[in-house]
């Protein structure tokens, strides 16, 4: 067996065993719910809703945002998942720390809640997170910085 087959199943069994093993949960930190109730609670028909692990932001039944704590060596790590769509999706999904994908969705997006985390970026995101999911009469209600595009630069709005 040469040497990049054997790299390959060592990777295969640590992810395997990265698969099975239990992930315990922890609870979100009170002050961490209190800003995204801020936000998101404070969009159009926003309900919040008690998930397996954390905390679930729904616009009617569709999840737009959740928030959850994982115990590891280091102490709780909290963490978001929310939707986005095109450039940004593929853009938050490549830039790294504190950015991941996640297991689940397709326009899915985990973000890392750590001591340099941005609050008026986390809340940008969860605005568009909203946006993504809710229906269009609903999106025109909320207020929103106009997307790069629309400065007059010349770009044209992503299809």
């Amino acid at each position: 067996m040469d040497e990049p087959d054997r790299e390959e199943k060592a990777r295969l069994a640590r992810a395997s065993s990265l698969a099975v093993r239990k992930v315990e949960y922890a609870d979100v930190e009170a002050s961490v719910l209190d800003r995204f109730r801020g936000v998101c609670l404070g969009l159009p028909e926003v309900h919040e809703k008690q998930a397996w692990a954390g905390v679930q932001f729904r616009i009617r039944n569709r999840t737009f945002a959740h928030v959850l704590a994982v115990d590891s060596a280091d102490g709780p790590v909290t963490m978001i998942v929310f939707r986005s769509r095109g450039a940004e999706l593929d853009a938050l999904r490549r830039v790294g720390h504190p950015f991941f994908r996640p297991a689940w969705g397709k326009d899915g997006v985990g973000m890392i809640l750590d001591d340099e985390v941005d609050w008026d970026e986390v809340a940008e995101l969860l605005t568009e997170s909203y946006c993504v999911m809710a229906p269009k009469k609903l999106v025109a209600l909320v207020d929103r910085p106009d997307p790069e595009w629309a400065d007059g630069d010349g770009d044209q709005p992503p299809p």
